[in-house]
């Protein structure tokens, strides 16, 4: 399936923010939560929805409604857990799980450390949240833990991808669904993607 990138001015404007080096912890966290919420919108223009009566203070009529109930928002942590709030602000009764990966030094393959995902996850549409689309091993792997615990339909949300992760994905996991702000170069021999934003955990935590 292929990604869908967006192309909007705005969003230029505020990925060049990211990028700078100077931004400071503060405002790279409240872009990033801005462009996840963007995304989400994008994400979700496919959403179910049902009539439903309103009053409004001049007369009577439909009203339309998404069933929150049916999604979920799975962050990879720790970096995903900045797109959250974002999300949030689209669909604030959506459930919350998360999945914690890390590579092993010797394979360079993602392992599994933590998942805990809501109840029904089976039933749900699960919107992946991940700033950084490198290699994609780790996304590929979230996906993976996500069908085996019979997930059907999953979007996949990043703010900035590499043309070798979005390759992966699509390949590993042709019914997922991308959606990313910003597709880069490529990446550089320490896994780092080119021009790219530098290590999106340590900006948004402040840990560098």
């Amino acid at each position: 399936m292929k990604p869908m990138i967006l192309n909007h001015p705005m969003i230029e404007h505020k990925i060049s923010i990211l990028r700078n080096e100077k931004t400071s912890t503060k405002e790279f966290r409240e872009l990033i939560s801005e462009i996840a919420m963007i995304l989400c919108y994008e994400a979700l223009k496919d959403a179910s929805i049902y009539e439903y009566d309103v009053k409004t203070p001049i007369t009577e009529t439909k009203g339309l409604r998404v069933n929150e109930n049916d999604y979920a928002f799975v962050p990879i942590l720790r970096a995903g857990m900045g797109m959250v709030d974002g999300v949030l602000q689209v669909m604030p009764n959506a459930k919350i799980g998360h999945i914690g990966l890390f590579r092993n030094e010797e394979t360079l393959e993602p392992v599994e450390y933590y998942c805990k995902l809501p109840k029904n996850i089976e039933k749900k549409t699960v919107i992946l949240l991940d700033p950084m689309l490198a290699t994609g091993g780790s996304g590929s792997a979230a996906i993976t833990m996500l069908k085996k615990r019979g997930v059907k339909k999953i979007k996949f949300l990043s703010i900035i991808s590499a043309p070798v992760g979005l390759k992966k994905i699509e390949s590993d996991h042709p019914d997922v669904e991308i959606y990313t702000a910003k597709c880069d170069e490529k990446l550089n021999d320490n896994g780092y993607i080119v021009p790219g934003l530098g290590d999106a955990g340590d900006r948004i935590y402040g840990t560098k």
